[in-house]
């Protein structure tokens, strides 16, 4: 597609231009800054403590009007009587102190302007009352700012500084202890709102003070605004500025194409030419005069003016950025600053089969991509961005070969072997014996699945480059392994999976090595089959009964619940009871009193009538009632007769009569 740019065209197309209400010096800073030159106009020699902003140009402009920036006390102390300037940001309660004693060399005290910003000198006194107030001070904001390293220093105690969730999760205080929240005053307002909630979750008694400057919470809503409607956003300021680099990260959350400069010939046209809107917004410490030029040279070009200064020329094999003017199903057009517009196909943008490109691409998007061909004989310019990307991911790889870095990639496919992985568009095979620890039969289980795995051989030559996941979880297995036993002993109680099912046991998962609950350890009473009791992924509560090297044995024989603690009472000679028939031999039933507790009914005692064998007059399963005529619990046996409950028989009464 060719770009439909006409040099006999008289309509100039002029971009559209719009400034941030809020854009440059904040009060804090521009009191600063006035308070620096006002000393140098009544004829002092003028120091700073540190940069009194964060804008190199105007630190630049002082310095050649004779300001010189001290960094240490150290320096301080090497001179002579003069003005020092406290810095916007502040400083520590300790430096202050320092400054203030310390004398020239002729015995002169040194005049102290303190230009610290009036936000942050009432969080000074904030942090200053509050931790003497016993609170813990948690300030949140970056901790390399010297605003932040200021505010620490008002602290009695040590304060606790938060910069982002993950250092909000690991605050661990006691229950009792007071919190003091305070932020730095160009933080962001909805984070500091976010690791507020993470941090109020834990239980503290907490007083939050919301210390962001309302300038700086104005100037980011603003450019958070601005950014929806421009289709492109320029951020004016120094690249140590706090408030500046945040103000960027705003913007290029609402609009992709934002640029950070620091001043007008850090502006690229050729970034710009394509954009009919352009946005701009600068920090609190960029001068009026720097943004003055940046929106006057903007306001003055049209469209037209800015494509022809930014028309370039391009060969075969040339990377070039590009922005995506428009996506098809199999297509993307890119505009990258040519006279022809650029084509990727979806056979050059990814090694994936069959991908909708409107699904991972959208107009707007900025992509570096690879030039294949200038002219395809219709004028259009062929591009690639998987060969590129793949170049790159080569390099990737082999410095994760080099340094043994572990990779995290989603199985693009299952084959006839093992499993492939694509990583920037390298395709790496992991063969079935790296794929696990354990013999996988089914590989189709990790379709999709995201897994860890690292580099083992590579030689991109032969298209050789080959992944193993199997030691990476042979090394956690060992890992896990040795701090089991380190923790575990014999009698402990502890907690696993059934991991497999067997016919003489089952084996428990604990975490770093497996234990065996053996079929004769899995019940005080008679187990059949373990695969009746357990299946795969059940869990288990049982005690170690043996740890012999890296064999642990298991058992669900609680002594506690042994049931022949007490048998002795509920089995005495002469009790009735009742139990169910187990088993039979030829000399008698086996009576199933209660799990793990059996007695003999011989044969003899079934009846008063003669039986042959037991199973004549029983079945398994029956339910019967006895009595028990022999209780060894040393031997822990016991015998019943049914035959000592039934009456005597008519003619034996007769008989025992006669005989009396």
């Amino acid at each position: 597609m060719k770009r439909r740019i006409s040099r006999k065209q008289t309509k100039v197309e002029v971009v559209k231009i719009t400034l941030a209400k809020t854009a440059g010096f904040c009060f804090g800073v521009k009191r600063a800054v006035d308070k620096v030159y006002e000393e140098i106009s009544n004829g002092k020699e003028v120091y700073t403590y540190g940069p009194i902003i964060h804008n190199d140009e105007v630190v630049k402009d002082l310095e050649n009007r004779g300001v010189k920036v001290i960094h240490s006390l150290d320096e301080l102390k090497k001179l002579d009587k003069g003005t020092i300037v406290i810095r916007s940001h502040g400083v520590p309660k300790s430096v202050l102190d320092q400054i203030k004693e310390i004398e020239g060399e002729q015995g002169t005290s040194f005049e102290i302007v303190d230009a610290t910003c009036p936000y942050v000198l009432k969080i000074h006194r904030i942090v200053k009352e509050q931790s003497e107030l016993g609170r813990q001070v948690i300030v949140i904001g970056d901790k390399e700012h010297p605003e932040v390293a200021g505010i620490i220093g008002w602290c009695k105690n040590p304060a606790i500084v938060v910069g982002n969730a993950e250092e909000a999760e690991k605050i661990q205080l006691s229950s009792e202890q007071k919190v003091c929240i305070v932020a730095q005053t160009t933080f962001n307002y909805k984070n500091f709102q976010e690791l507020v909630e993470i941090i109020s979750k834990k239980g503290y008694d907490i007083l939050v003070l919301n210390t962001i400057c309302n300038a700086t919470e104005e100037r980011q809503t603003e450019a958070a605004t601005l950014s929806k409607t421009s289709e492109a956003m320029i951020v004016i300021g120094g690249k140590h500025s706090s408030n500046t680099r945040k103000l960027y990260e705003i913007s290029k959350k609402e609009c992709a194409n934002t640029y950070y400069i620091q001043k007008l010939i850090d502006l690229d046209l050729n970034q710009l030419k394509s954009f009919r809107s352009v946005g701009i917004t600068a920090g609190a410490s960029t001068p009026n005069n720097i943004i003055k030029e940046v929106h006057t040279r903007m306001s003055e070009m049209s469209f037209e003016q800015l494509l022809e200064e930014s028309l370039v020329t391009i060969h075969n094999g040339e990377v070039v950025d590009g922005t995506v003017i428009r996506v098809k199903e199999d297509e993307i057009v890119l505009n990258i600053g040519y006279k022809a517009d650029g084509i990727l196909t979806r056979n050059e943008y990814t090694n994936q089969p069959n991908v909708d490109l409107r699904t991972v691409v959208s107009e707007g998007d900025t992509m570096t991509v690879k030039v294949l061909k200038v002219n395809d004989g219709e004028g259009q310019v062929l591009l690639t961005y998987k060969r590129l990307a793949a170049e790159k991911g080569s390099k990737r790889l082999e410095e994760a070969f080099n340094n043994k870095e572990v990779l995290k990639a989603k199985v693009a496919a299952v084959l006839d072997g093992g499993l492939s992985v694509i990583v920037d568009e390298a395709r790496i095979f992991i063969p079935a014996s790296l794929d696990s620890d354990t013999y996988e039969k089914n590989l189709e289980k990790f379709k999709d699945q995201e897994i860890e795995f690292v580099i083992s051989e590579f030689n991109p030559k032969r298209r050789r480059i080959i992944g193993d996941r199997k030691q990476l979880l042979v090394a956690k297995k060992q890992e896990l392994s040795k701090a089991l036993f380190a923790k575990i002993k014999v009698g402990d109680v502890v907690e696993g999976t059934v991991k497999n099912v067997t016919d003489f046991g089952a084996f428990i998962d604990l975490g770093g090595a497996d234990g065996l609950l053996h079929i004769s350890e899995m019940s005080w009473g008679r187990i059949e089959s373990p695969k009746k009791v357990f299946k795969v992924g059940d869990s288990v509560k049982a005690f170690i009964k043996d740890i012999q090297g890296e064999k642990i044995a298991l058992s669900l024989k609680f002594p506690e619940q042994n049931p022949w603690a007490n048998a002795n009472e509920k089995y005495a000679v002469g009790n009735v009871v009742t139990g169910k028939v187990a088993r039979m031999t030829e000399f008698g039933a086996f009576i199933e009193l209660e799990p793990g507790v059996d007695a003999l009914l011989h044969v003899s005692q079934i009846s008063r009538e003669h039986i042959e064998k037991p199973a004549d007059a029983l079945k398994i399963g029956q339910e019967i009632t006895a009595k028990v005529v022999d209780f060894n619990s040393e031997d822990k046996k016991i015998s019943l007769s049914i035959k000592a409950l039934e009456a005597p028989a008519a003619e034996e009464v007769a008989e025992t009569t006669t005989e009396e």
